[in-house]
């Protein structure tokens, strides 16, 4: 069931919200106010365009209530913030060990979970290592796992260089795959989404950036991802991943030991404009 209702006291009949509903499914009944027929339902998106758009609060839908979305009017960054936020994004390699407050990390995932997926799916799985401790645990058996393959000489030709990383963690305990970083996050979505990794992707860039205005640091991690999910794939199975889910890619996280001070400068982008 939508639960689709309309406040009839507050609803003006303008029309919007049938205009705006990308699945075609709302009408106006008999006494002119939107409704969604029962056969329709099925085809409904749950995109929540109809809640968003109505001018007066007068739709709900979903059991969800209006007057509990923030409004948009002058609630939105100035531009020129956001602008710097998105220029002075880094990746950050040095962490603090101090672990996140799980209020926050609860926070950051809630608000990357709005990004956008195919079909609006809304299937994108966060598995999160929320404690340093845990990190430290899972670290502790990659690095065995990554050692084995090492002294087995089984490392594929195209990632020999884990050994220098296996060397280092040996012989002086410098983490080069995790970074000595408090949390990790993996974002993976079941296979046959209409676009698991590109779902996974964009919900981790909401993530940095939501990230990043909170002070966090994060670091778009390929090592964790290929020693834990190519090198040692029993970790899926230890992270309780489902099997039939892609891996969208790894972030690890945390309190920054270091502070960036100014953006860079990559100059005007690439473009490719299309002549008639």
């Amino acid at each position: 069931m939508l639960n689709f209702s309309i406040n009839k006291q507050l609803c003006t009949q303008c029309g919007l919200c049938i205009g705006d509903c990308p699945a075609r499914i709302i009408s106006m009944a008999e006494d002119n106010f939107p409704t969604i027929l029962t056969e329709k339902e099925g085809n409904c998106y749950k995109c929540q365009h109809c809640l968003a758009i109505c001018p007066t609060a007068a739709v709900s839908i979903l059991g969800l209530k209006p007057e509990e979305s923030r409004m948009l009017a002058g609630n939105y960054p100035d531009p020129d913030r956001l602008e710097t936020l998105i220029k002075g994004r880094r990746s950050v390699r040095r962490y603090q060990h101090e672990e996140l407050e799980p209020a926050l990390i609860q926070r950051l995932l809630d608000v990357a979970w709005h990004a956008p997926t195919g079909v609006n799916a809304r299937d994108v799985l966060f598995t999160v290592v929320d404690s340093r401790d845990k990190l430290i645990a899972l670290r502790q058996e990659v690095m065995e796992g990554l050692g084995l393959l090492v002294r087995e000489n089984r490392l594929p030709e195209q990632m020999v260089f884990f050994a220098n990383f296996v060397k280092l963690w040996d012989e002086k305990k410098v983490d080069i795959i995790f970074r000595d970083a408090p949390h990790l996050l993996i974002a993976t979505a079941p296979s046959g989404a209409a676009s698991p990794i590109p779902d996974c992707l964009i919900s981790l860039s909401y993530f940095e950036l939501f990230a990043q205005s909170l002070d966090v640091g994060t670091l778009w991690n390929g090592l964790a991802k290929w020693a834990m999910f190519d090198l040692v794939p029993d970790m899926r199975k230890r992270l309780g991943i489902p099997g039939d889910h892609a891996i969208g890619y790894v972030m690890t996280f945390g309190k920054p030991a270091v502070r960036y001070l100014r953006t860079v400068q990559h100059g005007t982008a690439l473009i490719n404009r299309f002549n008639q």
